[in-house]
């Protein structure tokens, strides 16, 4: 059997330090059987709520062209969302997680609309207990905005930028383009032809990959 193993890692800080991609790792390898071919790996750095991501379309692409099974180590690697999951049936890819394999998409997507269901019970409480404690008289949000607030406010977004999950993987790229000497142009438009975005679903322009380049 061919399989496409697909590796999903959920914060930055898990990126960088192969914080539980090894793990996933050594499930796979301790899952196959004599005779079994593991093509090229696609690791991700995302959030499992989020459906927008470029490896897990390239490992389909290659699963179907190479006639194999999307393999994953972990059944809450693949996605806790529903319409994620339903895209995944549609693209009509055959896939097995290592720790249940009997699990099929019907199942998963089960497990899924379960998730959601909770995720949104919880929005909700929490939009009850905000409500709750405006009608109580509490003064909601941050009105006394002052310039160090502001300037503070900045470098947290420009932190952001540099660790958010949908700029990670970009960064590293950015770092061996550069040196390899490509213009900050060039590496935009690679970027985009790869199908990466920014951390606000942009296309990359030359600014935005100055601003996440390491080096500078």
């Amino acid at each position: 059997m061919k399989y496409v193993p697909y590796y999903r890692v959920s914060t930055a800080s898990q990126g960088k330090s192969g914080l539980g991609l090894a793990a996933q790792q050594t499930i796979v390898q301790r899952f196959l059987k004599p005779g079994d071919e593991l093509l090229p790996e696609f690791i991700e750095i995302e959030s499992g709520k989020k459906a927008d991501r470029p490896q897990l379309m390239a490992a389909i692409v290659l699963a179907k062209q190479h006639k194999a099974r999307l393999l994953i180590a972990k059944l809450d690697r693949l996605s806790r969302n529903v319409s994620f999951i339903f895209s995944l049936r549609n693209a009509e890819v055959d896939f097995l997680a290592c720790d249940i394999p009997d699990a099929n998409t019907l199942t998963v997507g089960i497990m899924a609309v379960l998730a959601q269901h909770e995720r949104e019970l919880i929005g909700q409480r929490t939009k009850a207990a905000l409500a709750a404690k405006k009608a109580q008289g509490f003064q909601l949000g941050t009105p006394n905005i002052t310039p160090a607030i502001t300037q503070q406010g900045l470098a947290v977004r420009q932190h952001n930028a540099r660790t958010h999950p949908a700029n990670v993987q970009a960064t590293e790229l950015i770092r061996l383009y550069r040196n390899e000497g490509l213009t900050y142009a060039a590496i935009a438009e690679r970027l985009n032809q790869l199908g990466y975005t920014t951390r606000r679903g942009q296309a990359f322009q030359p600014m935005s990959v100055y601003r996440l380049d390491p080096n500078r």
